[in-house]
Formats: structure tokens, sequence, C-alpha cells
């Protein structure tokens, strides 16, 4: 069940992980203020430091005491992006979540647009980067073929589904990531039923530091789309899968036996001199077992379930693609004094 958001809920939160990114903290702050505060609404920006070892929880801590809008998380141990992202969704109060890096690849100055384009009803607005400085082959063209091969594998529509993002703050307090599915968000929350839209934002140069992407990224997230797959389709039955190879293994062993029976019959020919009978009786001990496996996952899928309490689900109070009418309707949406 997704977690609520407490009494005195807002606008909008920017969640924001951060690892070791000092030199881009203040200016981040500059001008994510300066963009929420234009629009009138009340707002908070969730800043999540990742493990930083760097000064960046100093820097967020001297910036949170001068300005209540800023709640900085500090992680013990460097986790992951996800494992950050996960954190600031749980304490994110706003009633639309944005998502964005810390090195300023992403304008804060383009929330707006992707909170207009939620206002439309939509459960997940992702940004659709134009005009990225990366290099072609070694950022571009992987990212191009994941994303492509997303949309074959789960159906989304999104043809980007990195970077900025907007999501309805209950999906976003729903999600329970799991290491590496922060760059899946999209897909995540389509095969969960939610509608999704994507709207074009710019893609700057980082401000300051290098970035922390390499090239064994793309090897990741070939298997972080695997896993999603597999998650979409047999997640919640195992036994589907385990069971349909666990018959096919098992009827290929039927077969050979009795090919070998016939053969000694009609030419007399011993069957245990065979190494058709040994293929055949080890691929009928891998059936069984597989079957096994299915069981056992099909038990832990359950317990899964049961324990995170994640729905397959998302559950609205207005049928999808319901406009949310202007600023001001959505709880939280009052102008700030």
């Amino acid at each position: 069940m997704p977690e609520t958001p407490s009494p005195d809920a807002l606008a909008v939160s920017v969640v924001v992980p951060m690892y070791n990114e000092a030199d881009c903290v203040r200016e981040f702050h500059r001008r994510t203020t300066a963009a929420l505060a234009a629009l009138g609404l009340s707002y908070e920006i969730v800043a999540v430091s990742d493990g930083s070892t760097d000064g960046t929880n100093a820097l967020l801590a001297d910036l949170a005491a001068a300005d209540p809008h800023l709640r900085p998380r500090y992680l013990t141990r460097n986790t992951g992006q996800w494992a950050a992202l996960s954190a600031g969704f749980r304490v994110a109060r706003g009633h639309h979540v944005v998502v964005m890096d810390a090195d300023l690849q992403n304008r804060p100055e383009e929330i707006p647009v992707l909170l207009a384009e939620a206002r439309k009803g939509y459960d997940l607005v992702s940004g659709r980067r134009v005009g990225r400085p990366e290099s072609a082959v070694w950022r571009l063209l992987p990212s191009r073929a994941a994303n492509a091969m997303l949309r074959a594998t789960t159906g989304c529509p999104a043809r980007d589904m990195g970077g900025f993002k907007c999501l309805r703050g209950d999906v976003a307090r729903t999600l329970r990531l799991r290491a590496g599915q922060h760059r899946l968000l999209p897909a995540l929350v389509h095969l969960m039923g939610g509608a999704i839209s994507e709207v074009d934002v710019h893609a700057d140069a980082r401000f300051a530091g290098t970035s922390k992407y390499g090239l064994s990224r793309v090897v990741d997230v070939l298997f972080d789309i695997v896993m999603l797959w597999f998650q979409a389709s047999f997640k919640a039955r195992p036994i589907y899968l385990f069971g349909r190879v666990s018959l096919a293994t098992l009827a290929l062993a039927l077969v050979a036996l009795v090919w070998i029976g016939v053969d000694r019959l009609v030419f007399g020919n011993p069957m245990t001199e065979r190494p058709m009978f040994y293929v055949s009786m080890v691929a009928g001990l891998a059936a069984m077992m597989l079957l096994g496996f299915g069981f056992v996952l099909e038990l832990l899928s359950d317990t899964h379930a049961r324990i995170t309490g994640q729905d397959p689900y998302l559950v609205r109070d207005e049928p999808p693609g319901a406009a949310q009418g202007p600023a001001g309707s959505s709880p939280g949406d009052t102008p700030l004094p």
C-alpha cells in the first residue's frame, strides 16, 4: 500500500540524489529555488546525499539552516541512485514529485513544463532529452538502444527512460525500487497500469565535476532490462515459466527414450550403451528440478509481495487522463506567503 504524505502536504516535491556533488550544490539550490518560488506553489527540495565524502553533506546542512524548503537526507554509505531515490520518495510530501539530477544537466527552469503536463492527469511525465552533449558512440547510441529494448519488452511509450521526470506523489510513494530500477521508472509505472506522457526538455553539460557513468553501466542496463521483462512476465506466477520449460524438457527426454526403446526392440541394440539414454535421464532429472524451482519461486514471490506491500496496480481518485485543473486545485497548491 502507498505511504500517505503528512497532513501538511505540499504541491511539489523535488527529489534529487547527490553523490559527491559539492561543486554543484549551491548552484543547484539557487536555480531550483528560483524556479519553484516563481510557481507560487508550496514546495520542498528533498536532497538525498548517497554517502557523499567530498563536503556535499556540510553544504546541504548549511543551506538547510537558512532555507526551510530544503530537507536534506543523508545515507550512511554509498548505496546507489536507486536507494537515494527510494529514501527521497518515502519522505516526499508533494502532490507531484519531480526527479532530477544534481549536476544541472536537467534545467530547473523546465520544472513547470513537466508539472503542466502532469496536471493533465498523467501518473508519470518523462522528459525526453534533446540536444544531449554526450558522445554519440559511448552514450547516445547505447542509450537509444536500451530505450528501444525497454519499449519492446514492456510496451512503455516513453522514448527516453532516463533523466528528468514528474510523478504523482502517491505513485512515487507506492514504488519499491530495487537496485538499478531508478533507470526504469517510466516502464515500472507503465507496467502498473499508469498513464505515461513525455515532453521535450533540454540536456545541458554538467555544471561541474565528471560523470559517474561508465561503459560498464551499459551492461548493467541490459541485465536490468532482462530482469524487468522477467518480473513483468512471470513475477506473479513464476511456475508458469519454469513449468513450461520443465514440460518441454521432459517431453524431449521421453521422445529420446521412446526412440531408444524402438531401436532396442527392432535392432536389438542395448539401451544403456547409447549416450542418448544418459542424456535423456539427465534431461528428465533437470525437468523435475525446474518444476521444483518453480514451486519454490512461487512461494517466495508470494512472500515478497506480502512483505513489501507492492501492488501490481495503481489506484486513482479519477479516471486516467482526467485533467486536474489549474494551479491551486490540488492539495498544497496554495501560493507561498
